[in-house]
């Protein structure tokens, strides 16, 4: 898969368009905000429009957006995803209980997948991040997850521009 910007801002819109995008972030409205909002001059134009389009979702685009996340730890899910996860892999059995454990708790609390920008950080890192958003309230829980969604778009959104 690849769409480097000048071919982001000359595509047709179409579904090939939309399912490219859609991997980067599956909220339809935020698809739609990116197809709209061509053509891009440069990549901080299309990132400054990916974070705009994700601080407007919705309850119900943010819920689409999650859907489309594995819970962290999961071995499933789509090549990006286990790219992002690759700090699990060193993960012993007990650090993947714990962190099943974690994911529970607070899918239970906030009644939504834990999802956090996993690139770079170690499954102690994961564990640690979603112990301590336990705490937050929902409404600071939901900002936080939208900035956590804002990067992830980002990065899919080189990734996707560099053929990755």
């Amino acid at each position: 898969m690849s769409l480097t910007l000048a071919a982001l801002n000359e595509a047709p819109d179409d579904d090939r368009l939309r399912a490219e995008l859609a991997a980067c972030c599956a909220a339809r409205s935020w698809v739609a905000a990116l197809v709209a909002g061509r053509p891009y001059p440069d990549q901080d134009a299309l990132f400054a429009a990916s974070d705009a389009a994700t601080a407007e979702l919705t309850d119900a685009g943010l819920a689409e957006a999650l859907a489309a996340h594995p819970r962290i730890g999961d071995r499933t899910g789509e090549a990006w995803s286990r790219q992002e996860q690759a700090g699990m892999a060193s993960a012993g059995a007990d650090l993947h209980a714990e962190l099943a454990a974690a994911n529970a708790a607070y899918e239970q609390r906030f009644g939504q997948v834990y999802l956090v920008c996993a690139t770079g950080k170690s499954a102690e890192e994961l564990l640690a991040a979603c112990r301590f958003r336990l705490g937050n309230d929902p409404a600071t829980e939901r900002a936080v997850v939208l900035a956590e969604l804002a990067k992830i778009s980002r990065l899919r959104l080189a990734k996707l521009q560099e053929g990755l």
